[in-house]
C-alpha cells in the first residue's frame, strides 16, 4: 500500500473503457480502480483510499489538493460520478408533518420528490448543515438552515 505524503510513486489514469488504472512503484497494473473516500461529508477532500476491484487498498491519499493537477482533476471526476448528494435548495411541499411523509425540493440537480421515513432520518452535521436520507437511499444535503427561504425552513422546523 502506498502511502502520499508529497508526490505520489503511483501513476493513474483513465483506460479507454473509462475505468481507473493504477500503475503503483513496483510496475504492477490494477485495473478497475474506484476512489474511496474516507469522510465524505466532513472532510471530503481528505482522507481518500484507491481500492482493488477486490476491495484492497492500493494507495492512501491524505490530501486530495497534494496531488498534481492532472492526477487531482482526474480523481475528482471520478468522485463526482460515485457522490451524488443533491443540495436542497427549497422545500416546495410536505404531505404530513407526520412519518412517513411526501417530501417535494428543489434541489441542484432538479426538482424531485421522496418519502422521509421518520425524523431520526434528518441528521445534523457540524454548523447549520443537515443531512437527510430519502427512503430510496438517496442523501440529500441542506448545507446551511439559514440559507433556504422562510417557507422551507418553516416546514423544516416541523421536524427538527
Amino acid at each position: 500500500m502506498t502511502n502520499l505524503t508529497d508526490t505520489p510513486d503511483f501513476q493513474l489514469k483513465r483506460t479507454a473503457s473509462g475505468r481507473l488504472q493504477l500503475v503503483d512503484a513496483n510496475g504492477q497494473t490494477h485495473d478497475g480502480v474506484m476512489p474511496v473516500r474516507a469522510f465524505p461529508i466532513a472532510a471530503p477532500d481528505e482522507g481518500i483510499s484507491l481500492v482493488s476491484t477486490e476491495g484492497h487498498e492500493l494507495a492512501w491519499i491524505a490530501q486530495l489538493q497534494a496531488l498534481p493537477g492532472d492526477m487531482r482533476t482526474l480523481l475528482e471526476d471520478e468522485l463526482a460520478l460515485r457522490d451524488f448528494v443533491p443540495e436542497i435548495r427549497q422545500l416546495k411541499s410536505v404531505s404530513s408533518f407526520g412519518t412517513p411523509s411526501i417530501w417535494t425540493v428543489a434541489t441542484d440537480r432538479g426538482d424531485t420528490s421522496f418519502v422521509l421515513k421518520g425524523e431520526e432520518d434528518i441528521r445534523r452535521l457540524a454548523g447549520r448543515a443537515l443531512l437527510i436520507a430519502g427512503s430510496e437511499g438517496v442523501q440529500y444535503s441542506v448545507p446551511d438552515i439559514g440559507a433556504l427561504d422562510r417557507a422551507s425552513r418553516k416546514l423544516l422546523e416541523r421536524f427538527l
